[in-house]
Parts: structure tokens; sequence; C-alpha cells
């Protein structure tokens, strides 16, 4: 079997690797092995995170829909039927925005969703 030098394949991969554990503590920062387990940890974590922040930010904005449908005299899972019952179709990112910055037409969608739940009680 021949030799093969791995000269400047191992030097990139250690400097990739360097650069992705630039600030790390003590020998996570210098040492391969150590640096190597750091990072792989890093990034699974900056995976995952991605995930999470998505649940986060809905969570955030169920929070603030419902603090403001509140103030209509709504709850939100009343808002959230009210909207679907009149065919709006406002996702919760654009009503949360909606909520802390135009108060105004957050009640006019509340109540235009309070009335479509009102309208088959009637009927």
């Amino acid at each position: 079997m021949p030799r093969v030098k791995r000269g400047t394949v191992r030097r990139a991969k250690r400097k990739k690797l360097l650069g992705l554990a630039k600030g790390y503590y003590a020998r996570k920062s210098k040492l391969y092995r150590s640096m190597k387990e750091a990072v792989d940890t890093a990034l699974k974590y900056a995976f995952v995170g991605r995930r999470d922040k998505k649940r986060d930010f809905r969570r955030l904005w169920i929070i603030r829909i419902n603090a403001a449908a509140r103030q209509q005299g709504l709850s939100y899972g009343q808002l959230i039927r009210g909207l679907k019952v009149a065919g709006i179709g406002l996702d919760r990112k654009t009503l949360a925005d909606l909520a802390v910055k135009e108060p105004t037409a957050f009640a006019r969608i509340a109540g235009q969703a309070k009335d479509a739940l009102a309208a088959p009680a009637q009927a």
C-alpha cells in the first residue's frame, strides 16, 4: 500500500477547525481533539437552536395576540376562530405585529372576527 502524505489537506482541515474554535476556552481552542469535540457540540446546539427559535417566536406572537385580543373582549382561541370564519388569512406574525404597532387596525380586525362569530349564532 503506498504512503499517503496529507500535508495540505491536514493543514486546511485544522485551519478550518481553528477558525471555528476561535475564542473557545483553554485547550478547546488549542488542541485538535478537544477543539473538534467542542466545535461538533457547538454545531449541534446551533442546529437545534435554529429550530427552537421558530418555536420561541411563535409562542411570543401568540402571547402578544392573546393580550391584544383580551383588550378587545376576545380570547386568543375566539379571535383565531373568528378570523377563520370571517375568511381573514393573516398569519400570527402579522397579527402580533399589528397588535403591537397598529392597535387601531388590530381592533378593527378583532371587531370583524367578533362579528363573524356572532353571525352564525343569530342565523
